[in-house]
């Protein structure tokens, strides 16, 4: 079967877009890993899906699939590159566009210098919405925000984490130098705590100024990636929560740089999109090309 796609990033967080409305798409876990793999598929960060919308009051369903083939919530950077996918591909003119995720409906708009504006949502806190096992953890105040520690191994000391969702879920972490900060070796440890029940994103935040941040994130499922969107607005609303940004919140990532904006009701992120390229790729073959290996 073959299937057309168009490559695209968002701050280097990278994706491959499927255009489910227009040719069929199946896309089971199996074909999502063999989009992602980067030596023997396209390479990405993740693969995005646009379908037809359930919900009426949509413009589109838009769906994601980790590299690790799971399905999750929601992508800020993908939500951004979604909306220019509809646009050059044609598939609608509408500014701004409705997309139903997962977890509900989110507003995106296009801005003329390419920029794309995405209303994220709401944002929850309270450890049932990650599936958060906080029962026997130290706890400590921070401001508006409650942080738990967590016994990560090789750790000297308990490793202090603000939780946040943002329909998928964040433990966010504030270090004092994030390009000296172990990323690599606690970021995955922290990913998949047996406190986690369904895994998180961990984001490890150092605050520069009261508007301005760097940031690295260790995604579920696609580990570090260039840039999260979802994990910088989850970084900068516990930054606010904590008393230690005003908004809105510059955040450098290793990709570039993302804008967010929290009222404490309404949460916007914004930031760039690019199209890398186009092409057609024979999925089956893909996939069974793979499975030889």
């Amino acid at each position: 079967m073959i299937w057309n796609f168009t490559k695209m990033h968002g701050a280097g967080n990278d994706f491959v877009m499927l255009d489910g409305v227009r040719q069929s798409i199946q896309l089971t876990p199996e074909r999502a890993r063999a989009l992602a793999d980067r030596h023997f598929g396209v390479g990405a960060d993740q693969i995005l899906l646009v379908e037809d919308p359930l919900d009426p009051s949509a413009d589109f369903r838009y769906r994601i699939f980790n590299a690790d083939g799971g399905e999750v919530e929601h992508c800020g950077n993908g939500a951004r590159c979604f909306v220019r996918f509809v646009h050059e591909q044609g598939l609608s003119r509408r500014n701004p566009l409705r997309a139903e995720i997962a977890t509900g409906l989110i507003v995106l708009t296009a801005a003329e210098n390419g920029e794309v504006a995405v209303d994220m949502g709401h944002t929850w806190f309270t450890p049932e919405r990650l599936a958060f096992d906080p029962r026997g953890l130290p706890t400590r105040a921070s401001g508006g925000d409650t942080q738990y520690g967590l016994d990560v191994a090789d750790a000297a000391a308990p490793v202090w984490c603000s939780l946040v969702a943002i329909s998928n879920p964040h433990a966010v972490m504030q270090v004092d130098d994030v390009e000296a900060y172990p990323v690599a070796r606690i970021g995955p440890l922290v990913e998949s705590h047996p406190r986690f029940a369904q895994r998180v994103n961990a984001g490890f935040m150092q605050v520069l100024g009261r508007h301005h941040i760097r940031l690295r994130v260790y995604e579920r499922g696609a580990g570090e990636t260039l840039a999260c969107g979802t994990g910088a607005c989850a970084a900068a609303v516990a930054g606010i929560r904590r008393g230690l940004l005003d908004s809105p919140v510059q955040v450098d990532t290793h990709g570039g740089t993302l804008h967010i904006e929290w009222t404490g009701e309404t949460l916007r992120m914004r930031g760039p999109t690019t199209t890398v390229f186009q092409g057609q790729i024979d999925i089956d073959a893909l996939v069974a090309t793979q499975a030889g290996r």
